[in-house]
This record gives C-alpha cells, sequence and structure tokens, in this order.
C-alpha cells in the first residue's frame, strides 16, 4: 500500500506527527510511505527512516499536485486539513483520513472561556486518523533524527559547558508566548548552571541582551572565586542564530534540561526524552500540544480570567499588561 501524509508545517507541528509515520510503517506490511510538506521544513525529515520519499510544496500547488498525481497513492493520510490540503485530496481522488481540527472548542475558549476541549494530547488525535487501519500507538514517544553532517560537537562550546548546561529556546513565534527579556534575566538567573541559549536570526537582538546582562567584566581568578562564593553560577553562551535547526536539535540532545517557550524546540526535546520547563503565555497546554511523553514542568498563570486569548498568539498583549508572562512564577529546583 502506498500512503501519502500531508502536513505542510510547522516544526513542532511535524514533529507531533512522527509516531503516525512510525506506527503506520512498523505495523503495516508492504507499505510505502510518502509525507509533503513545505520547502522549509524538508531537513527535519530527510533521515526519517519510516519515510521513503518526501515531496516539497515550493511556490506553485499546482506543481506539487502533478507531482503526487504521478505517485498513483492508494490512501492519504491529511495531517493539516487546510484549503491546500483539501484541494490535493480532492484532484488526487484517492480514499483519505483527516485530522479533526478542534477550531470550534478553541474559539468557544478563547473567546467565552467555555472550556470544550477533550483531554487529549495531539499526537492521540492524529493518531485516530489511522485508527481505522488497526494501528495503534506505541510507546517510543516523538521521532527527530539528526544528519550526521548536523551533529554538535561539544568541543563547539566553551569549557564551562562541556560537563553539563541547560538549553534556553529563547524565541517564539508571537510575542505574547514569549517572556520579556527582564523576565528571561531572572530565569537564566533562577537557572543558575551554564546556559546555552538557542533561536533563530530573528531572535539575536534578545540573545545580545541576555548574554551582555551575564558578560563577565573580568576574568581574574578572584572575580571567578567571588561569584562561586555567591552561589552564582550562569554562564552564558549564545548560540542563537549561529545553527541551523538541525544543529540546535544536536545541542538540546546533548543538553541535561531544556527551557522553552510553546516552541518546535520544545517538542525536538520531548522527542530526545529531555526533562523540559516549558513557558506558557497566552496559549494553554490545554490545547493538547504540551510536551509530549517525556518529563517536563509547566510554567504558566492560572489566576487570568483574560487567558487564553488566542489559539496562536499575538504581537503584543490585548489587554496591555501581559500579566501571562509578567506575574509567571518561577518555581524549579535543577540539583547540583
Amino acid at each position: 500500500m502506498k500512503i501519502l501524509i500531508l502536513r505542510f508545517s510547522s516544526i513542532g507541528d511535524i514533529v507531533l506527527t512522527t509516531p503516525v509515520i512510525r506506527t503506520v510503517r512498523t505495523q503495516q506490511a508492504d507499505v510505502e510511505i510518502h509525507y509533503a510538506t513545505k520547502e522549509a521544513y524538508a531537513s527535519m525529515l530527510q533521515e526519517n527512516p519510516y519515510i521513503d520519499k518526501t515531496h516539497v510544496l515550493e511556490r506553485s500547488l499546482n506543481n506539487l499536485v502533478g507531482e503526487l498525481h504521478g505517485e498513483h497513492f492508494d490512501l492519504i493520510i491529511d495531517l493539516h486539513n487546510n484549503l491546500r490540503t483539501r484541494i490535493i485530496k480532492s484532484r488526487l481522488g484517492a480514499k483519505s483520513y483527516s485530522f479533526k481540527k478542534l477550531n470550534w472548542e478553541k474559539w468557544l475558549y478563547t473567546t467565552f472561556k467555555i472550556n470544550k476541549l477533550p483531554k487529549i494530547h495531539i499526537v492521540d488525535r492524529y493518531m485516530k486518523t489511522v485508527e481505522s487501519l488497526g494501528v495503534k500507538m506505541d510507546n517510543l514517544g516523538l521521532d527527530f533524527f539528526i544528519p550526521e553532517k548536523d551533529e554538535m560537537s561539544l568541543e563547539w562550546l566553551p569549557e564551562s559547558h562541556r560537563d553539563g548546561f541547560a538549553a534556553l529556546v529563547v524565541g517564539a513565534k508571537f510575542k505574547t508566548k514569549q517572556l520579556p527579556v527582564n523576565r528571561m534575566i531572572e530565569l537564566c538567573d533562577r537557572i543558575n548552571k551554564p546556559i546555552v541559549l538557542l533561536g533563530g536570526k530573528e531572535d539575536e537582538e534578545i540573545a545580545a541582551e541576555l548574554e551582555e546582562f551575564f558578560r563577565k567584566r573580568d576574568s581574574t581568578k578572584e572575580f571567578e572565586e567571588g561569584l562561586d562564593k555567591l552561589g552564582k553560577r550562569t554562564r552564558i553562551f549564545n548560540a542563537v542564530g549561529k545553527c541551523n535547526l538541525n544543529q540546535s536539535a544536536s545541542l538540546i540532545k546533548q543538553s541535561n534540561w531544556v527551557f522553552s517557550h510553546d516552541t518546535g524546540l520544545m517538542h525536538i526535546a520531548a522527542a530526545f526524552k529531555k526533562p523540559v520547563f516549558s513557558i506558557w503565555g497566552n496559549t494553554i497546554p490545554a490545547f493538547g500540544m504540551y510536551p509530549f511523553r517525556t518529563q517536563f514542568t509547566i510554567f504558566e498563570n492560572n489566576e487570568l480570567n483574560c487567558r487564553p486569548c488566542s489559539k496562536i498568539g499575538y504581537k503584543q498583549c490585548p489587554k496591555g499588561h501581559f500579566k501571562c508572562m509578567n506575574d509567571l512564577v518561577f518555581d524549579f529546583y535543577l540539583g547540583e
């Protein structure tokens, strides 16, 4: 049987589809799996051993449909369920199963604070699309496969970080999902360990502020001894904008702990079974996208009647106070 899986974006969502890929491939006889996604995310799938072929949406949907039409698929598993995927399904004419979105339930919650959301992780909802095939969830969690060329050596890090470090993902797609810089500084001080900052080019300005705040003003032995006496062990290494996605994933794989907003790198950390400290602003874990099958701690402000205000996010707090992040309590202990 030849199967096409559709999921065009984004990083986290694609990582969250990996149990479907794996279980279909390992639990079905004589199956060939193809996966269609956007060009920007194709590198995430290139080393996945359960995928036979990746198809890329560049600019033209027609070109992609033409390419897919020539494959003669027996079944389409639509894990995106938007206008483009509906067009693809219609034009290919193959039997299909589609992921059920919860747009109505999320609208009720964000608009009227009426919670009709099922208490189920989105991965389990993705898995429902293949129930009729007899495919069942295994116990292996999420997958992320790093190309050998992108594996990062610890020698790339300063000596202070080679015996263990925390990864801090500084960015988020929307500002209302991201801690303000002053709160990130507070979090770094609270972590009190060597820290590697991770993020994209768009996060470089914020990362530079964090790096500058914790920069050592004096490299003398006396200065270092003074910090140790005060119990100050935060040391920042700024890798933001210096690594591609797979290289950032490699650093997460080698970290001891991961602190992240509601982002794709949080789900990559879950794929590597890292202890995740998950930071939530205007969105909520109840939407079903909290870290999957790994140890995790949630930081969120449940004392607000305005939260969640969006299923995605905003450029700024609609109320102007941003209490979901400004009043967030960091309650954790990492040990020695």
